[in-house]
């Protein structure tokens, strides 16, 4: 939660030019109204040229076109009673990003551009993406040991975007899209604090609709596949959470939600003769599809109803004035759903939708200060059970020699890991941050058309098995203020980005980033240079693989920026 407004005049300025004709600029600020209401606000404007290009169009590739403000209203008609007003709105025009051909066209005799930024494909570069909001919370303080806090909030936003999963100049795989969201969450908590106990509980409330629809134009073939589709969720949820001081070192925690979700959907998908279907005909140049679909592989209307109460209970003991360990237990769930994209001509268990994944996790751990708290030290070592796991299977049509996905609860998996945190004051000048983690994950069961194949399948995605972070600060007395030098590496192994080891999966990254700081006196204003990837290392973090297509997307090159702040 944003912190409350002081009611005092303040202005803020900052700015930033950099790499790629980096232009950033932040205005923010608040004053009193009267005695008892302020007014705060924010506007930001963060502009970037792209780090590639069409190489048809010139378009940008990977750039940023990002405007977005907030404004608050905070009232304290009483000592007791605090209410604020917020609302918030971004409008981004970035364009789409579009993927790096990794492998020779299947289709034609495009090759692999020269930069990992570029590509060639045919499609728009338009890309938006609005998001708007408004909120009203409301505290107030019954007693001394008892609050009472309603937080209600609308939420809404519009996206229409384009994805080429070919990256040429060729239909033979392109995807446009747009998606629209709207909901709206009310939360009432009850916040108790006594001598040696504390309770927080509450009810919470959400009520939301999404949809959206996207063409998989298959230029190759002639015909576009168009799916589309809706979900109304409404969710309530009743929750408490209990702290008490069963000794003086050792501290009881118990917490439980039961949450009810029920989700209703119509599902669409259907296959067209020629490029686009009509929904986008005029939105793209080239052959429309013919009016009606040859043929209607999912159309269907279905809801469901999923219960859950997950528990949580956790122990700390004070070892001493120094040390502290803990342990816990906590059960989640993912709500169940319906497949937007499942085809049911192939796959016809897809209209009964999927149920809720749960997850049962144990965590032991230690946090200490050591050295006359020179030194910070914080481990955990966890273990996390998921069953009815949500996996995404692929099946083969004998009928239509296609492929087809859809979201089943089949699978079983364990993750277990070690976390490592070390913060250190090496002299009064010089501090280090230190971070480790190592992840094990494993599929123990994954039932496809009635086989186990979770032996094919490697580690869960976007999941590298060891990261690190290590950081170094240095302070200096300089110009009647204070210079800082940073120097930061990080390290990420191998990932795998699909489910199942494909030839997107990538190697170890490591980074490097250093940058200096200057701090004025009077604490008014700041100037900060900073480079990023200093060793301008090429990685990739996600990519698509389908029909023999392969294209990647990669992290941000080389970059160095100047940026400065002033307080009025």
């Amino acid at each position: 939660m944003t912190k409350r407004l002081t009611g005092d005049t303040e202005f803020r300025i900052r700015g930033a030019i950099g790499s790629y004709n980096q232009r950033d600029i932040v205005l923010s600020g608040q004053t009193g109204l009267t005695d008892t209401a302020a007014i705060g606000f924010a506007v930001a404007s963060y502009q970037r040229d792209g780090y590639g290009e069409n190489l048809l169009t010139g378009a940008d590739n990977y750039n940023k076109d990002i405007l977005s403000g907030r404004v608050s209203l905070e009232l304290n008609p009483t000592d007791t009673l605090w209410i604020r007003v917020a609302a918030d709105s971004t409008k981004d025009d970035s364009n789409a990003r579009f993927g790096f051909l990794m492998e020779d066209a299947p289709t034609g005799s495009e090759t692999s551009p020269g930069s990992v930024y570029d590509h060639e494909s045919n499609m728009p570069s338009d890309n938006s993406v609005e998001t708007s909001g408004v909120s009203l919370t409301a505290e107030w303080q019954l007693s001394e040991n008892l609050t009472v806090k309603s937080i209600t909030a609308s939420r809404s936003g519009e996206t229409e975007t384009n994805i080429d999963f070919d990256s040429i100049s060729r239909p033979d795989f392109d995807v446009p899209a747009y998606y629209e969201d709207d909901q709206f969450t009310q939360e009432f908590q009850l916040s108790w604090s006594g001598e040696k106990s504390n309770l927080v509980s509450g009810i919470y409330y959400y009520e939301g609709t999404a949809k959206g629809s996207f063409d998989a134009v298959l230029g190759m073939y002639g015909i576009t596949q168009n799916v589309s589709g809706s979900v109304d969720t409404e969710s309530i949820a009743v929750y408490a959470n209990y702290e008490l001081a069963l000794t003086d070192a050792l501290n009881l925690t118990l917490g439980g939600r039961y949450t009810v979700d029920e989700k209703s959907a119509d599902v669409f998908k259907g296959n067209y003769l020629g490029l686009y279907s009509p929904e986008f005909a005029d939105r793209y140049d080239g052959e429309p599809a013919v009016a009606t679909p040859y043929a209607i592989l999912t159309d269907y209307s279905n809801s469901d109803e999923w219960g859950q109460f997950s528990p949580k209970v956790g122990f700390n003991y004070q070892l001493d004035e120094d040390t502290m360990v803990y342990a816990s237990y906590s059960s989640g769930f993912k709500s169940g759903g319906f497949d937007m994209r499942g085809d049911a001509s192939v796959m016809p268990e897809t209209e009964d939708g999927y149920d809720p994944e749960t997850a049962d996790t144990y965590e032991l751990g230690v946090k200490a200060e050591l050295f006359n708290n020179r030194i910070r030290l914080n481990a955990a070592a966890f273990h996390t059970n998921y069953d009815d796991m949500q996996v995404t299977v692929q099946t083969f049509s004998e009928a239509t020699q296609n492929f087809s996905s859809a979201v089943i609860n089949a699978g079983k998996s364990e993750i277990q890991g070690l976390e490592l945190e070390m913060m250190a004051s090496i002299t009064d000048r010089l501090t280090s941050n230190i971070v480790l983690g190592y992840t094990d994950t494993d599929y123990l069961e994954v039932i496809d058309g009635g086989v186990d194949v979770s032996d094919q399948w490697g580690a869960f995605q976007y999941s590298p098995a060891k990261t690190a972070l290590g950081q170094l600060s240095y302070n200096i007395d300089a110009f009647e203020g204070s210079l800082v030098l940073n120097g930061s590496v990080s390290y990420r192994s191998e990932m795998q980005i699909y489910a199942a080891p494909s030839q997107l999966d990538v190697g170890s990254v490591t980074l490097f980033d250093a940058g200096v700081t200057y701090f004025s006196g009077d604490d008014k204003w700041q100037l900060s240079l900073q480079g990023k990837n200093l060793t301008d290392e090429e990685y990739r973090n996600a990519g698509y693989t389908a029909f023999g297509w392969i294209t990647g997307y990669y992290g941000a090159p080389r970059t160095v920026a100047l940026t400065g702040s002033y307080n009025f």
